[in-house]
């Protein structure tokens, strides 16, 4: 069985991610703030926005602030935390920090959950 998720889809989570982490920083997010973040074109970030409005992860006021639905918040808390856990691992590891950040945003979207929660258990008892 694969767990392997396709590029949108990783991409999606990528996105909401950022979201939820502006959100958190800033209060108000906007598209701007997303492509600065990311490193984006407005164009992309514009694409990706719809997207994510048609499902229903986000909605986006008329003043242009993204917000994220109760979908799409339960979402990027979920990638959120599994980025947070996987990368303590690494570095606990003995993984640079710089590393361990990367590679923990790409294992992120692979990793089965059964193995995630084995691995925040573990985690989580030292």
């Amino acid at each position: 069985m694969s767990y392997i998720k396709h590029k949108s889809e990783e991409s999606m989570e990528d996105y909401l991610e950022t979201i939820l982490l502006l959100q958190k920083k800033n209060g108000n997010v906007r598209s701007i703030d997303i492509a600065n973040e990311l490193g984006f074109t407005k164009a992309s970030v514009s694409v990706a926005m719809k997207s994510l409005r048609e499902k229903d992860y986000i909605s986006v006021a008329e003043t242009g602030y993204i917000t994220l639905t109760q979908t799409g918040q339960k979402r990027a808390e979920n990638v959120y935390e599994r980025h947070t856990i996987l990368s303590d691992c690494l570095i606990r590891l003995g993984v640079s920090k710089e590393i361990a950040m990367e590679d923990a945003c790409r294992i992120e979207h692979d990793i089965s959950e059964e193995t995630f929660q084995a691995l925040k258990k573990a985690i989580l008892q030292e």
